[in-house]
């Protein structure tokens, strides 16, 4: 029927259609089943971040965990310590106590215990354990404790002054000292160490480093020219001093050195004779033309102690042109004084040793006047104060115009502890030098302190100055002072000079020279005259205020004494001078055996009980003899320097800085 059959093919038509339908949506159900479903960026980021957070988080407790464990681990360490140490240090309460006291210290935290100990257990074990010491032997361990803490804080130098930035950042490290041609004797090369430990036991010397070179007696034996040593019999030195003996033989063998000694020692000729040898050496192998130069270079704080080094370097290099040998050429750089006077010699005809303030020399190697290609020597006379705030990046600037490495030497009367580690770290197999404790007073000194009011002081000048002949030194804490006592002085008929930083160079200059002639009786000075100068006929000191630090104080009265003389040093102290600073006074005076007056010994020493406190006499930090480092002056004054010298960078000022 053609109706039916119209109407079936409709129905199959239908049929063929939906089954094609269902065929398509189950291709697209397989495809489905591989498909990602598609996120929103934004939504994306968030759950990645939620992500990464909780993975963060996860990671920072796991690291806070174990820092946690590791805080606990050092700290039953730590107690574990202190208990062994306070039961080997107690006066001894009897076998059982000892016994309880060990096993207490070893409580759970022992070998075979499985038990994590809590920072509470390791406090109730570390009272058991010290529970039979006296209060003097707690004190000594808890002092102890925050020495160590305040001397490492203490003893972090502020700038790398020894190395250059070069070597710093590529991380250069010489390992062998510089080799010179110098050779001592063959009988000296052929002594043991035991026959050297004595020769410097005879000399009380102490030394420091590997393969140290023998102690020679006599100049001779040092292998100097025949001139050398007529200069140095014109002047009297017929002998080394115990400074000479050991380490003249150390620096002519081309060895870093520290060398210590007390002011008047003969520390400048120490130097300053190997630096001669070094350019006396290269002269001769090939003269130095214009331009070229130095081959050694001096350092030092002050501009009236660069010029007395000079006078000395000048004077032997004269000596041996005199004798014959190639002329020597030495230059004075320093501030205040015409800067084409230096620089023209140099570049005319080449110079062999230069004698600097650190300002004035970098200066000129920082505008390329002088270079440093051909220096391989450097000196810091008075090296505490060139590494000391002030002088260090100055110090540092020049130390990276060297192109080679360099003989590295450093002198002083004080050299304080924190920067003998820090040489004996950096220097290159340094040898330690060193001729009665650093920071002690000159023996040959008469020390006598008196107390005077303060309204009083400048009236009792006149008196005190009837003590000895002229000439006399006397030092004061201030500019004010010292042109107040020099006008008083003038006054009285007194044939006064004076000198600090605020005068001209050229008055200064003329000062020292008056002085030094003869021509005045009396210098007055701030500390600028007090470091290094060398006046050898002063009998008498005066120190019209008490310095604040004790190593100043060593430094002043060493200008009389010198050269096996002997010297008077009279100190004024009241009231106004902290008590610190007259602890370290009595201190010192009693150290050098001199008498101690009523007022000082009156002083209650808090620290008395406590003077060999791990093996240390006094402070640590600055060498005082009468308190620790946990109330040590200088320690305040040098964090007040530092937050200022921060400032005044920050400000453009330029810092705070010495004489330039």
């Amino acid at each position: 029927m053609p109706g039916t059959s119209v109407k079936l093919y409709g129905r199959r038509k239908e049929e063929s259609a939906a089954a094609g339908k269902d065929a398509r949506l189950e291709a697209l159900a397989g495809e489905d089943e591989g498909y990602d479903e598609y996120i929103p960026l934004k939504e994306r980021r968030r759950r990645e971040a939620e992500r990464r957070a909780g993975k963060l988080g996860k990671n920072r407790r796991d690291r806070e965990r174990a820092r946690l464990e590791q805080e606990r681990e050092e700290d039953e360490r730590m107690a574990s310590k202190r208990a062994a140490a306070a039961i080997s240090s107690a006066a001894g309460d009897g076998e059982g106590g000892g016994e309880d006291a060990a096993e207490a210290a070893a409580g759970p935290g022992a070998e075979g215990s499985k038990k994590p100990r809590t920072l509470l257990e390791a406090a109730k074990e570390l009272k058991k354990a010290t529970a039979n010491l006296d209060a003097g032997t707690i004190k000594q361990m808890r002092a102890k404790e925050e020495e160590h803490r305040m001397l490492k804080e203490a003893n972090q130098v502020q700038t790398n002054a020894l190395m250059s930035a070069a070597e710093v950042a590529k991380g250069t490290r010489y390992t062998e000292a510089l080799t010179t041609s110098w050779r001592p004797p063959k009988y000296y090369r052929d002594m043991t160490e035991e026959d050297c430990d004595k020769l410097r036991e005879k000399w009380s010397i102490l030394v420091d480093g590997e393969k140290v070179p023998p102690p020679i007696k006599s100049f001779r034996e040092m292998k100097l020219p025949d001139p050398m040593l007529a200069a140095l019999e014109a002047k009297g030195i017929k002998r080394p001093t115990p400074i000479q003996v050991q380490g003249v033989p150390v620096a002519l063998s081309g060895r870093d050195m520290i060398g210590i000694a007390f002011t008047g020692s003969g520390k400048t000729v120490t130097f300053s004779i190997p630096l001669i040898m070094l350019a006396l050496e290269e002269e001769m192998k090939l003269p130095v033309v214009g331009g070229e130069g130095p081959f050694g270079v001096i350092l030092c704080p002050s501009r009236e102690l660069a010029r007395q080094t000079f006078d000395v370097v000048d004077y032997f290099c004269k000596h041996l042109h005199r004798g014959g040998f190639p002329e020597l050429r030495t230059v004075l750089c320093i501030g205040g004084e015409d800067k084409r006077s230096q620089i023209d010699p140099i570049q005319r005809q080449g110079v062999h040793c230069i004698v600097a303030t650190p300002g004035r020399i970098s200066d000129l190697l920082h505008t390329h006047k002088v270079h440093f290609d051909l220096c391989k020597y450097i000196c810091l006379d008075e090296g505490d104060r060139m590494l000391d705030m002030g002088f260090d990046e100055e110090v540092q600037k020049i130390m990276n115009h060297f192109k080679q490495q360099r003989q590295t030497l450093l002198f002083s009367a004080t050299m304080p502890q924190k920067f003998q580690d820090f040489a004996k770290d950096v220097l290159v197999k340094p040898v330690l030098v060193n001729v009665g404790r650093a920071g002690a007073a000159n023996l040959d000194v008469i020390q006598e302190v008196e107390y005077v009011k303060q309204e009083a002081k400048i009236v009792y000048l006149l008196e005190c100055l009837q003590k000895t002949a002229p000439p006399v030194c006397i030092f004061c804490e201030k500019k004010q002072d010292v042109d107040d006592i020099h006008e008083y002085l003038l006054l009285k008929g007194v044939d006064a000079v004076s000198i600090h930083g605020g005068k001209e160079q050229e008055e200064r200059n003329e000062a020292i020279k008056l002085f030094k002639e003869g021509v005045k009786d009396v210098l007055i000075a701030t500390d600028i005259a007090a470091k290094g100068l060398d006046f050898p006929d002063i009998q008498h000191v005066i120190n019209f205020d008490m310095p604040d630090e004790i190593e100043n104080y060593v430094h002043r009265i060493g200008r009389t004494g010198r050269c096996g003389k002997t010297g008077v040093a009279t100190t004024f102290i009241n009231k106004m001078v902290e008590e610190s600073a007259l602890l370290d006074l009595k201190h010192l005076l009693m150290e050098a055996q001199q008498r101690v007056p009523p007022v000082l010994m009156a002083l209650e020493d808090p620290d008395q009980e406590m003077d060999e406190v791990d093996g240390v006499k006094g402070c640590a930090f600055c060498g005082g003899l009468g308190h620790r480092i946990t109330n040590c002056p200088k320690i305040d004054k040098t964090a007040s320097q530092k937050a200022g010298a921060q400032r005044d960078v920050l400000a453009d000022t330029g810092g705070y800085g010495g004489d330039w």
